[in-house]
């Protein structure tokens, strides 16, 4: 997914791949933008991806970057990854390494359960 990216800025390009618990792979690649702000992350891809998709859950996630490195999500894809991951959803770190837990990376997460029951429709 890399060879998709849009990173003329960093020169950080950024693939992610996303796996359902039915099997569906999801897809997504970084966007920049010139102010840098607005520039969306390989994982924000995934997700898009999986809600395009029908929705659902994911139960695993790899994240690479352009020379093949593994990389863990940023704080804002941790959140997204919260709300769209299932329970146990795990990070790949790479062949020799155990993967993380989505729980582990973003501990007591915010979730919908902590707004208000008028805002949770």
């Amino acid at each position: 997914m890399t060879r998709c990216s849009y990173a003329p800025y960093s020169k950080l390009a950024v693939g992610a791949a996303g796996l359902s618990p039915d099997g569906r792979i999801f897809f997504g690649c970084n966007v920049e933008n010139a102010s840098y702000g607005m520039t969306l992350c390989a994982e924000c891809g995934v997700i898009s991806d999986l809600v395009a998709g029908g929705g659902g859950s994911l139960v695993a996630l790899s994240v690479r970057g352009g020379e093949g490195q593994f990389l863990a999500p940023c704080g804002r894809c941790r959140q997204l990854l919260n709300e769209h991951g299932s329970v146990g959803l795990l990070v790949d770190r790479g062949p020799d390494r155990q993967p993380w837990l989505l729980a582990d990376l973003i501990p007591d997460g915010f979730t919908k359960a902590d707004l208000p029951s008028a805002h949770t429709g």
